[in-house]
């Protein structure tokens, strides 16, 4: 076994990959950027080394950096984690060259499942069934547009060397071809170097079901079980769950043995996904495989039992499997959703900002978080936007996502936008609980998931005032009452002290009067009064609001504060003065960047006339590509940015006038 390995990664994934070693004795060296100087993987390692800047580019995809800290340090392997290098070919050649353990596949089983066409090719070849499309190497816009006639729509454009969603499109019918084709074409060249397409028949209602494999050096592979990824959103998984629902052990069986022959064509080493696309008459279909550890994998741990991790360390030091086929077991069932931050009702983009707030469900038997944050840590524009993985387990499928459900609750996160309140909404859905799967599923449930939410916005208001309150109780002498000059807050004389707080929810003013008894408070709201009664310890609330007794999490982060009911989260601005709204004439007009990034393309020129819909800057977060489009017919006055430009959220990107009506 290892005495030392390098951790090639950053978050969650360096983080589990640390833990897993430490418990095994191997001692771990971490790389990080200018932006992570002060990460949670590198305090969990031994040992650190600077890399570069905070864009990837510029540290976590510098393979020559990374092999000499390797050589300096002592490392005798690397360990890629997922994204990054860890299927970049070149990469593992040159830790083969640098007589580096790479821990991971073989360079040519990378080069093979690298290219999707290609792996394609060899699947067919090794007679895995596979989805009628177009993976050849005529890459010209003619050819392509012809083989999309050939195929039918609708269709799926994939970036043949892409991954995570990224170079992706659905075209639904052909006059949506050309400009899906650039799209996907410019997202996968700058998030994977290479532009090369290929084009699939698109399963109206198929299930995301894949198999993780494991191959040692000794000629054993083996295959544990399946994992069911149906739920995404722009294709990237939302929720994963283990065995899949409603799959039987027969069907289980020949899924297995078809990846396990999957693995076995390209001499694969070490774990690797393959995953299938399963129709709704019972037929699968290859859809790639993922020479890596997957993001899912500790929903495979939790039924198995076993540590993949020290399973990959095992099989690089040269070691045989731990287990055979017949050895393999399931006990229980377990589901993971990946906590991003992200707004949902916003067509899901990306969030940045600090992490004023952390508080996660507590671990145990039954609930698992994989994280790389911890609280006052910054979600950057640089990196993906996932905060952590939380993992259920349980004996049943109903009893995991009860748990589920109980453990979103827990999770309390302030300072950016998440989408924890979206899981909840997914997880209890009548249909996910009916296991009523396809990888469409959250557009076809869009109305109810994106619902009005029945929040409780007034109980949040007096929950925050009191708050307050509790907070700003200066320590009093034993049997002196309380004074108002003891508040930071308006205040005014009269038979009882009497405050009136000014809160701010959702742009909109709120004014609360608060009179304090002997052992109450009656709180006005909106021309309503009730009695409450509040004590405050940390940051839990304990309250009384007329005959409701309550318990709540409440954070404070300079003016905002959080309370946190159910799985809602509640922001207010507090202020001893409400600033008046601007009328926004002055930039009635303009169009603005939806969040930090970089400016990709410019589509349109100072005084052209546009057409409602038609596309005027396209601009990158987080390796997704947005498009800014014109929101009615008019003419754009002036593009104030160029391509390669950063832009800040918020920054106005466009001069827009729209015609009148």
């Amino acid at each position: 076994m290892f005495r030392k390995i390098l951790v090639a990664n950053r978050g969650e994934i360096a983080c589990r990959v640390i833990d897993t070693a430490h418990k095994l004795g191997i001692r771990c060296v971490a790389v990080y950027s200018e932006a992570d100087a002060n990460a949670r993987h590198v305090r969990m390692a031994d040992e650190a080394y600077l890399l570069g800047p905070a864009p990837s580019k510029d540290s976590y995809l510098r393979s020559d950096k990374i092999i000499d800290i390797a050589k300096q340090s002592g490392a005798e392997a690397i360990h890629p984690g997922y994204g990054f290098l860890s299927e970049n070919e070149d990469f593992a050649k040159a830790c083969s060259d640098a007589n580096v353990v790479f821990i991971g596949p073989p360079v040519g089983a990378i080069t093979a499942m690298g290219s999707k066409s290609a792996a394609k090719k060899i699947m067919a070849d090794a007679g895995v069934p596979l989805v009628p499309g177009y993976h050849g190497d005529d890459q010209s816009d003619e050819k392509l547009s012809s083989e999309s006639a050939k195929v039918g729509y609708p269709q799926l454009l994939k970036a043949a060397y892409g991954g995570g969603g990224k170079g992706m499109r659905v075209v639904w019918k052909k006059q949506e071809f050309s400009d899906a084709l650039a799209s996907a074409r410019r997202e996968a060249k700058a998030g994977f170097g290479n532009d090369k397409m290929l084009i699939e028949r698109y399963l109206t209602k198929p299930r995301h079901i894949e198999i993780q494999v494991f191959c040692d050096n000794h000629g054993n592979a083996v295959y544990l079980a399946e994992r069911d990824c149906s739920i995404q959103r722009r294709h990237q998984k939302v929720i994963e769950e283990a065995p899949a629902p409603n799959f039987s052990s027969e069907q289980r069986k020949a899924m297995g043995e078809a990846a396990v022959k999957a693995a076995k064509a390209i001499d694969y080493r070490g774990a690797g996904t393959v995953e299938f696309l399963f129709d709704e008459d019972g037929s699968f279909y290859f859809m790639e495989m993922n020479t890596r550890l997957q993001v899912e994998h500790p929903v495979t741990e939790m039924i198995t039992g076993q540590d993949l991790v020290k399973w990959q360390l095992l099989v690089a030091a040269g070691e045989k499997l731990p287990l055979s086929q017949h050895e393999v077991q399931i006990d229980g069932h377990a589901i993971e959703v990946r906590v991003y931050a992200e707004d949902p009702d916003n067509d899901f983009l990306p969030q940045t900002g600090k992490l004023t707030y952390l508080r996660q469900p507590e671990a145990s038997r039954h609930v698992r978080v994989d994280t790389g944050v911890v609280e006052n840590d910054e979600v950057s524009p640089y990196y993906d936007p996932m905060i952590a993985k939380l993992i259920v387990w349980d004996e049943s499928r109903d009893r995991a996502i009860a748990r589920m459900l109980r453990a979103l609750d827990d999770y309390r996160i302030a300072g950016v936008t998440t989408n924890l309140s979206f899981l909840t909404s997914l997880t209890e859905h009548p249909a996910f609980k009916a296991a009523e799967l396809d990888t469409n599923f959250i557009n076809h449930h869009q109305d109810t998931l994106f619902a009005p939410a029945n929040k409780e916005n007034n109980q949040a208001l007096v929950l925050a005032a009191l708050f307050i309150l509790e907070q700003q109780k200066a320590p009093v002498a034993a049997g002196s009452s309380l004074s108002p000059w003891q508040y930071s807050h308006g205040w005014r004389l009269n038979e009882t002290p009497t405050v009136l707080l000014n809160l701010i929810y959702n742009d909109k003013a709120e004014q609360l009067i608060i009179r304090e008894q002997q052992q109450h408070y009656v709180v006005e709201l909106q021309g309503q009064q009730i009695n409450c009664q509040a004590q405050l310890d940390g940051d839990e609330l304990s309250a009384t609001l007329g005959d409701h007794k309550t318990k709540v999490r409440v954070s404070r982060y300079e003016d905002t504060i959080s309370v946190f009911i159910k799985h809602h989260r509640y922001d207010f601005i507090y202020r001893t003065e409400v600033t008046p709204e601007l009328d926004g004439s002055e930039h009635a007009g303009s169009l603005t960047a939806p969040m930090n990034g970089t400016i990709v393309a410019v589509m349109a020129k100072a005084g052209a006339n546009v057409k409602a819909g038609e596309t005027l800057v396209i601009m990158e977060a987080m390796k997704m590509e947005y498009s800014i489009k014109a929101p009615k017919d008019g003419v754009v006055n002036e593009v104030f940015y160029s391509a390669g430009d950063l832009v800040k959220d918020g920054a106005e990107l466009v001069d827009f006038t729209p015609e009148e009506a």
